[in-house]
């Protein structure tokens, strides 16, 4: 436990043999369950694990409350129901915890999900037993364990609903983060801002993080996307549901016998798109059903008006390409709906700025 609060932290490992044993012995003693997700490993990933149970005591975690029979428990029961029915949504596992006590909860995925999928199912388990604070940690043990005290901290003192470290804040960052992870991660990290709401956070593709139970609550856990693009769907989830959220400087860590499985250029295009429509349906579920903001309108008249000025510029480059002269009506046609869409674009961020910036603390 750490003040009081009882902590789990998630593992999500894959073919990670040969470092799963590494990052189990390395857990802080206030941590109270290991939750190792094997996402249907074909090493010995599920073997390392099984020898360490038993040689971790787990503290004893609050029993799930019990719902009362009563007329004004049918909401609570209702909840409970949901609650069994939604592991069908989640990748069907087994789940080996031999005791109470035992601090290694062993959750053997019978398909390859992928890390998001794994992350959710720790989740789903951390939830259901009542955690507090649930961490992430990779299972390559490319997160240094001494710095999990001050991940968790603002969930337990200050009640933040999520924490996610910040590798990039650190002046060794450069020098030892791959230029190619650099610039991917500065161009997801624009579209994160943007589709998530969360305009001041930095380094969103981080895996380092830990969340309260409240925040657990508060969103489908088995509707988070299943890949690499889990740290940034997460995020506009929690903004959807108006989470607070709070980054906390790290040290970035290579070069300790981890093997990474993160191809650049297959996953900066994909969660692109996996951005540009969650943008719009932050719009739509927070700005519009949720809680009606003047932003959702001004977003898309913005992106009419740019929409309406496209067939004007293509019309207007390409007389001027043949040297023809530009009929002056087309061009101020061009140039109001452009200037007018690119206009209300920028207000319409600033407005999101301001209408998010409680959500975040420093």
């Amino acid at each position: 436990m750490l003040k009081g609060k009882t902590i789990a932290v998630v593992v999500p490992a894959y073919n990670e043999a040969t470092q799963i044993e590494q990052v189990i012995q390395g857990m802080p003693d206030f941590v109270d369950r290991i939750i190792v997700v094997n996402d249907c490993s074909d090493d010995k990933t599920e073997d390392v694990v099984m020898a360490q149970m038993g040689k971790l005591p787990g503290a004893p975690i609050s029993p799930p409350e019990s719902v009362s029979d009563g007329v004004y428990g049918k909401a609570d029961r209702i909840l409970a129901e949901l609650d069994e029915k939604e592991n069908q949504w989640f990748v069907p596992a087994d789940v080996v915890w031999t005791e109470a006590h035992e601090k290694i909860v062993l959750i053997n995925l019978k398909r390859n999900g992928g890390v998001g999928a794994a992350i959710a199912r720790g989740y789903k388990w951390a939830k259901d037993n009542r955690i507090d604070c649930t961490a992430v940690m990779a299972g390559d043990g490319q997160m240094d364990p001494s710095e999990l005290e001050k991940i968790c901290m603002p969930v337990v003192e200050e009640g933040i609903d999520y924490v996610k470290g910040n590798r990039l804040s650190h002046k060794s960052a450069p020098f030892l983060i791959p230029k190619k992870r650099l610039l991917g991660n500065a161009i997801l990290t624009i579209l994160t801002k943007l589709a998530s709401g969360y305009w001041s956070v930095s380094d969103t593709q981080t895996g380092y993080t830990a969340i309260s139970r409240k925040a657990l609550l508060a969103i489908k856990l088995y509707d988070i996307y299943p890949r690499y693009g889990m740290p940034n769907d997460m995020l506009v989830k929690l903004n959807i549901a108006s989470c607070t959220i709070k980054e906390v400087d790290i040290r970035p860590v290579y070069g300790i016998g981890e093997k990474s499985k993160l191809k650049i250029g297959k996953v900066v295009l994909p969660i692109a798109g996996l951005l540009i429509r969650s943008f719009f349906r932050r719009l739509w579920a927070k700005h519009l059903f949720r809680d009606f903001h003047p932003l959702f309108i001004l977003y898309h008249f913005a992106f009419l008006l740019l929409i309406l000025s496209v067939p004007y510029g293509i019309k207007v480059l390409s007389l001027a390409w043949q040297g023809i002269d530009v009929n002056p009506l087309t061009a101020l046609a061009f140039m109001f709906l452009f200037i007018s869409g690119f206009q209300s674009l920028l207000f319409a961020m600033w407005m999101d700025m301001q209408h998010n910036d409680r959500l975040y603390r420093d």
